[in-house]
């Protein structure tokens, strides 16, 4: 698929080509790379043992009666589900096309159509959205097939209409905010929105979990109706249209398709000259701040503990994109603080578990950036100041947001349960402060930028620290369960267990910083 020069076909070869030998990835180093046949035959692999997976489940379960509601349920909230993410994926996608490949103005300024470059990277969102959940997806898609359902081979076109759909949404909306807000934020907001689009599956599960179980009795007897073959949600509804899709009805599967070919063609055609405009606004984007009104100011006074903890998170503040991937830790937290504050049965062990895991990660990845992404640590060396007290500013940075966000859960268990209360306060306290200590004993330095890769770079600090939470996050449970009355000899030595492998683990974090340092 050459094309000719300037065409459509042309741009999507080179697209091709860029994808095949993962440019992006391959950017830390400033070369490309294509993948190496180790990792496309585990890619096979895997692909291979989905479908034994696939056909071991199929070939054991009863008819399938696409008719029942139940079955329309599933398949219609596994679609939806897999569009949530699409559209986390979409979204990241779009701003990586539009504002980090750094190659659209060589593009613009050649001449070749602006309309045909917009097709291009648009259809390239689109394919990149689809390709997991085809992976995923085709082998139960194959196996249904050689079992006699060869009408869920509709995946295929299903997951393609699905995702192109999903990514006209995804480069309308971050266009969008280009006109209100300018590029600069667009890149933070829209990242912002795809992190918040992959969590709202979960946070919604959550919530309907604590909705529903306080009124299961009249629950139960809403969704009876509704389900019934003549409720609102009964077979014949609409709003199982998408699921029929999914499970290949013709005339499903073609108003999908026709829908993503006019949301595609709609999208190139009226919308490739805003989306010239949004680069234009992307490449201005870098002019020079504003003189402050009323000129500098300088603030002294401060010592150098609070000095150094306002620098580091000055820097955090001033990097929201950073913040934006920082936070989503945050939302797992939502769920805990409804269900400790609207249920009354609530199940304690459960919480401080949660919370403490959360909290030690919140902490570890603080405690990355302000410890092994300091930008200027030679600067810090050589500054006339108590190393000490700079090492104990900066962790204090990384523990004191975690701590903070904690204190008003922690402080509601210590007025509604005071013993397991005082237990959380213990155990969370413990978690973040060992988690500080690990990345401070054992993290290597790195970029801001590599936030996301950390785990690859630094591995051992990654493993340590997830061994650290597992170990402060059952000795919470552990803990609680004992203090609220079931002390048995299980939950005695599991916390036991757990407190050992917790000074286990940061012994070891210890002694290898002691042979690093040596």
């Amino acid at each position: 698929m050459k094309g000719l020069p300037g065409s459509i076909g042309w741009l999507l070869r080179h697209e091709i080509r860029l994808a095949w030998y993962n440019a992006a990835a391959g950017k830390a180093t400033g070369t490309p790379r294509r993948p190496g046949m180790a990792g496309l035959a585990i890619a096979a692999a895997v692909w291979l043992v989905l479908h034994g997976i696939a056909w071991f489940v199929l070939a054991r379960s009863t008819a399938i009666d696409t008719d029942d509601p139940r079955v329309l349920v599933a398949v219609t909230a596994l679609l939806f589900g897999s569009m949530t993410f699409m559209l986390s994926s979409a979204l990241k996608s779009s701003v990586v096309v539009l504002f980090e490949r750094g190659d659209l103005d060589l593009l613009l300024s050649s001449p070749l159509p602006s309309r045909s470059i917009f097709t291009v990277r648009l259809g390239v969102v689109a394919a990149g959205t689809s390709v997991l959940y085809l992976f995923l997806l085709t082998p139960f898609a194959h196996a249904g097939a050689l079992l006699g359902y060869g009408r869920w081979l509709a995946v295929y076109p299903v997951i393609l209409g699905c995702a192109t759909i999903v990514a006209c949404m995804a480069m309308l909306v971050t266009l969008g905010l280009v006109r209100v807000l300018g590029a600069r934020r667009t890149r933070v907001i829209a990242q912002l929105i795809g992190a918040l689009a992959g969590a709202l599956l979960f946070i919604l599960a959550q919530l309907l979990n604590v909705m529903s179980q306080s009124r299961e009795a009249e629950a139960a007897a809403v969704f009876e109706r509704a389900f019934a073959s003549q409720g609102l949600l009964g077979a014949a509804s609409l709003l199982w249209l998408p699921g029929r899709a999914l499970l290949g009805e013709a005339l499903p599967v073609v108003g999908l398709v026709a829908l993503a070919v006019a949301a595609f063609m709609l999208t190139t055609g009226l919308t490739h000259g805003f989306f010239v405009y949004g680069l234009q606004q992307a490449a201005s984007s870098a002019s020079a701040g504003r003189r402050p009104s009323g000129g500098v100011h300088y603030r002294f006074g401060h010592g150098l503990f609070d000095t150094v903890v306002r620098k580091e998170w000055r820097l955090i503040v001033r990097d929201p994109q950073l913040i934006s991937q920082v936070a989503l830790q945050l939302l797992y937290l939502l769920p805990l603080c409804l269900v400790m504050f609207r249920r009354s049965d609530v199940h304690v062990p459960a919480l401080i578990a949660g919370l403490t895991l959360l909290c030690s990660s919140l902490t570890a990845s603080l405690a990355w950036i302000v410890v092994s992404a300091e930008e200027a640590p030679d600067l810090l060396v050589l500054a006339p100041a108590p190393q000490p007290v700079v090492r104990l500013a900066k962790l204090a940075a990384g523990v004191m947001p975690a701590l903070l966000i904690a204190s008003i859960p922690l402080a509601w268990l210590v007025l509604t349960v005071p013993i397991p209360g005082l237990l959380a306060c213990f155990t969370v306290s413990g978690a973040t402060c060992t988690a500080a200590l690990i990345v401070h004993w054992c993290g290597k330095a790195g970029s801001r930028s590599d936030y996301k890769a950390r785990g690859r770079s630094d591995t051992l600090t990654s493993i340590l620290g997830m061994l650290n939470s597992l170990s402060w996050g059952g000795l919470g449970w552990c803990l609680a369960t004992v203090a609220g009355g079931a002390a048995s000899g299980a939950y005695m030595a599991g916390g036991a267990f757990a407190g050992f492998f917790a000074s286990a683990t940061l012994v070891t974090a210890w002694l290898l910083r002691r042979r690093a340092a040596s």
